[in-house]
């Protein structure tokens, strides 16, 4: 091996170790999974091409921040905002409901969490993370100026000092604190229209009882049994259609009704957003088993579920969660003719 080829290696894998907790930085910012990662790999290639050029006035890590907040901030002069259906409607009457989809540009997406979140050995530092790529938060964050959504999460996610964010973006201390002041008072009004689920890391006993009954119920489509775990004011979402439920009278009447399909389906949990989900799949009536249908994403407070949210497009999804495209008949069921 020659010296550059030894030396390209090393600062592949230097670069690389940054590569988790930089995919959650570019998400937290688009508020899109695959645009992160697509902003993270355009970083590491700015970052391989110059390296001749970094003087190493500030860390590896700095340096990498840097290019990567300005490959967001180019791509968010669009001006396109990310959104959860809520955001941008108001809720429709079971009598009324009809899905009619929107374009995937529109909608915050989900995120697996070992993409995002990087291994820490401190629990605080890791309850801070989960938090902040949990998608009420996330849908607050896509309403700040890209600016201030950068000194948001580098100040208040990522605990870097006014001086250290005002050095990378460019500005001076006051402008940082300006802006973080800003940003905290936008995030706290939303904060006041709705609070955040509230779900222990990792689940305690009572969420993890509570997540199984779910399961229990919804694959045994027992309406019953699902009231008795919704908050009188869940609410369920399924990007891409703009439709929206509330109620848990309204959830389980579209259940049997337009959503009627998913009788039967199958649950394998998955970790997304710093959430307890579980990656959905329904009868495949043509080849037999399952096939995908949702990534689902669950929030839990005070002992209820007040927020499930279907992510329907699941030849993306799925492959970025690492779960199977279909699902075959367990023996029992086959035998049974299901």
């Amino acid at each position: 091996m020659t010296d550059s080829t030894a030396t390209t290696t090393d600062l592949d894998i230097r670069l690389e170790k940054h590569r988790t907790e930089l995919t959650g930085y570019c998400y937290r910012m688009l508020g899109s999974s695959f645009e992160a990662e697509d902003a993270v790999q355009d970083t590491m290639v700015r970052a391989w091409r110059s390296y001749d050029k970094f003087e190493g006035r500030s860390s590896l890590r700095s340096w990498l921040y840097r290019i990567a907040t300005n490959v967001c901030l180019d791509m968010l002069t669009a001006g396109n905002k990310r959104a959860r259906p809520m955001d941008l409607s108001e809720s429709t009457p079971l009598a009324q409901a009809a899905l009619s989809p929107r374009p995937d540009h529109t909608w915050l997406e989900p995120m697996p969490d070992n993409r995002v979140l990087p291994t820490v050995e401190d629990p605080a530092e890791a309850a801070v993370a989960k938090e902040t790529v949990r998608l009420a938060f996330m849908a607050a964050l896509q309403q700040l100026p890209p600016k201030q959504r950068a000194v948001l999460i580098l100040r208040e996610v990522l605990a870097w000092k006014a001086s250290e964010v005002a050095e990378l973006l460019d500005t001076s201390v006051a402008s940082v604190n300006s802006a973080l002041q800003r940003a905290r008072a936008t995030l706290a009004e939303r904060e006041q229209q709705g609070a955040d689920a509230a779900v222990s890391d990792p689940l305690d006993e009572e969420q993890q009882k509570l997540l199984d009954r779910y399961v229990k119920a919804f694959e045994g489509y027992d309406m019953t049994a699902l009231t008795a775990l919704l908050h009188e004011d869940a609410i369920m979402t399924m990007p891409p259609f703009d439709l929206w439920l509330t109620g848990h009278d309204d959830i389980t009447g579209f259940m049997t009704t337009l959503g009627s399909a998913c009788e039967g389906s199958r649950l394998i949990p998955v970790q997304v957003n710093g959430l307890p989900g579980f990656a959905q799949y329904k009868p495949d009536p043509e080849k037999g088993g399952y096939t995908p249908w949702s990534i689902q994403v669950l929030e839990i407070s005070d002992g209820r579920l007040t927020g499930f949210h279907f992510f329907l497009d699941t030849q993306r999804w799925f492959p970025l969660f690492g779960v199977p495209l279909h699902l075959e008949a367990e023996a029992d069921e086959v035998e049974k003719g299901v």
